[in-house]
């Protein structure tokens, strides 16, 4: 590894040890909280510059790693039934994550790429649907760093609002890893909630997360069509680019462990690293939160941000009920 992404994984981990210890006393909170928490307090004291560029590698790429190393726990059949099971409820909260965002931003008199950003953040996975998108419709930087700002906070809030409603109305594990991995939006904010709520909802809400994952591809094919209408901005879009790979290496991982080749003490084992890791990368994402920044974007993003968040928790709710799920 790089000495410079180096240097900024060791000082996420000053707070990621804690975090973990803490989480492990307090498993109602869970270790992802509080390796946020500690972030955020932090992030607001000067830092040597030398490990900003390590951060950012923690909280993107070893979050990625982290679900790759979960997969060793998982079955693969467990996974696939798990998937298919979590498809009705997708559908609808995608489809309600757009139209949300289309109405309330005609009504908030924002533009079409901010609102197809937000909603595409909130009804697929964040700062990566947004990331996938705005080069397919053509949105400036500009507009790609505020909507990011704004689907984070909304992902800061759901790390401590869901798992505290799901002890409030006493979820299974099951129904709450299906409400977390279908109405969080951001992957690390789904996988935080989730095993903080319990190991068995974590794991749950990581393969419905990672299923909801993949609707990347046809929400940007679709875009693409629709702008190159308009445009040739579709010359843009590059499937290869935009596919989120690790799924495919967390899907390796689940084969290998229903093939039994590995002994159960090294996949508990490479299972346990993962949920380190993720302790690790939320650590990262706290010390990169500058929650006074994101307001200073101004309040329409936000009211949308939150109008599309409520509307896909509820209606992810509503359709387990009516499949019935929960």
């Amino acid at each position: 590894m790089d000495l410079r992404l180096l240097k900024g994984v060791v000082f996420s981990l000053i707070f990621a040890v804690p975090a973990w210890f803490l989480g492990n006393q307090f498993p109602i909170i869970g270790g992802p909280v509080f390796g946020i928490v500690f972030g955020m307090l932090a992030a607001s004291f000067k830092r040597p510059r030398v490990v900003e560029t390590g951060i950012r590698f923690t909280g993107k790429k070893i979050l990625q790693y982290s679900i790759i190393l979960l997969g060793f726990e998982m079955n693969l059949y467990v996974v696939l039934d798990i998937g298919t099971q979590s498809l009705s409820v997708m559908l609808c909260t995608l489809s309600a994550a757009f139209l949300t965002a289309i109405f309330v931003g005609k009504l908030l008199k924002l533009d079409m790429h901010t609102t197809l950003l937000i909603g595409g953040g909130t009804a697929i996975c964040g700062g990566s649907a947004i990331a996938a998108i705005a080069p397919v419709i053509g949105a400036k930087n500009k507009t790609v760093a505020f909507s990011i700002s704004t689907i984070f906070l909304f992902n800061i809030l759901a790390v401590f609002i869901f798992p505290t409603l799901g002890h409030l109305f006493n979820f299974s594990d099951t129904g709450f890893g299906m409400w977390a991995g279908t109405a969080v939006n951001d992957t690390s904010s789904v996988v935080a909630a989730g095993y903080s709520y319990s190991l068995a909802a974590g794991a749950y809400a990581t393969i419905v997360k990672l299923t909801r994952a993949l609707m990347i591809i046809p929400v940007c094919v679709i875009l693409a069509l629709i702008t190159s209408r308009k445009n040739a901005q579709n010359s843009k879009f590059n499937i290869v680019k935009i596919f989120p790979y690790f799924i495919l290496w967390f899907v390796v991982a689940s084969i290998i462990n229903t093939t039994g080749v590995l002994p159960a003490t090294l996949s508990k084992f490479l299972g346990n690293a993962g949920k380190f890791c993720i302790v690790l990368a939320m650590s990262a994402i706290g010390l990169n939160t500058n929650l006074k920044q994101l307001f200073n974007n101004g309040i329409r993003p936000i009211i949308l941000g939150m109008s599309c968040w409520i509307v896909v928790a509820i209606v992810s709710l509503l359709v387990q009920f009516a499949i019935g799920l929960i």
